[in-house]
């Protein structure tokens, strides 16, 4: 399997990376403080990470849900954060027209799950050139992503990731297959697993629920299995945060998560 490098976070071998960050922007003192606070955090633990956050959120529940920024003011953040803290930068784009222009700013492109088998989004994040992250849709099996990978392979992408963020089981629930993290793997790419989106509870009223607790039984699963790298939705007031408010993984409790994730990686390795 390919070893991906992301300036100094690397995925697969016998490294865990991590992409973490509040799941929308909320404003630049908050993303500023909030990549500030992740990254001393990954310094101390020892696992590097990409600081990860959205200008916008598309498939909110609702029409007057939050969605963030917007591109152009979403983009200037995420310009001072990179700056600011020299930290890699992943977003995700939810239309093929934003693709160059969100290429020019962060290190990692990523495809949401929901639009993981729209084929001009696809050849747009391949063409820049830049790593593409692409998050299984809850609606694919594993072996699925065979040909969302080919997609972009044939596009020219020379660096990707994949991501499971569980699986839709009936209404208004998620499965978190660990068989998924294997079987992904043997396209020859990185696996990441988001351990936050997988303990959502999607639909079934105006906002999307979640279990919170679940979500280190979640990650230390996904890491014991063999996962390349954990994808983690943090925030410093997960009661106040404007998108995903439960299933955000508290900033407090972050550093005790990671220790653990990475000791369970040694053990594995």
């Amino acid at each position: 399997m390919k070893i991906v490098s992301i300036k100094n976070v690397t995925f697969g071998g016998n490294t865990l990376g991590l992409i973490a960050g509040p799941c929308v922007i909320e404003s630049r003192s908050h993303s500023l403080k909030m990549a500030n606070a992740i990254q001393e955090i990954s310094q101390k633990v020892g696992i590097p990470f990409i600081f990860k956050t959205s200008f916008d959120k598309a498939n909110r529940s609702t029409f007057s849900s939050y969605r963030g920024p917007g591109l152009d003011e979403g983009l200037s953040i995420l310009s001072d954060v990179k700056n600011q803290t020299g930290l890699p930068i992943l977003t995700d784009i939810h239309e093929e027209s934003q693709a160059n222009s969100v290429a020019d700013v962060v290190d990692v492109l990523q495809i949401p799950a929901f639009l993981c088998r729209q084929t001009d989004i696809l050849v747009a994040a391949a063409k820049t050139g830049k790593p593409v992250n692409v998050k299984k849709g809850q609606y694919l099996s594993p072996w699925d992503m065979k040909n969302v990978v080919q997609k972009l392979e044939i596009s020219g992408c020379k660096t990707i990731l994949l991501t499971d963020r569980g699986t839709q089981f009936g209404y208004n629930n998620l499965v978190a297959d660990m068989r998924a993290i294997p079987i992904m793997q043997e396209l020859n790419h990185p696996v990441i697993f988001d351990a936050t989106h997988s303990a959502q509870l999607p639909g079934g009223g105006t906002t999307t629920g979640g279990m919170r607790d679940m979500i280190p039984t979640l990650a230390k699963s996904a890491v014991a299995a063999g996962c390349d790298g954990i994808f983690m939705e943090v925030h410093d007031n997960v009661l106040e945060a404007k998108s995903d408010a439960s299933t955000q993984w508290p900033l407090d409790k972050l550093e005790s998560l990671l220790l653990e994730l990475k000791a369970i990686k040694e053990a594995i390795t």
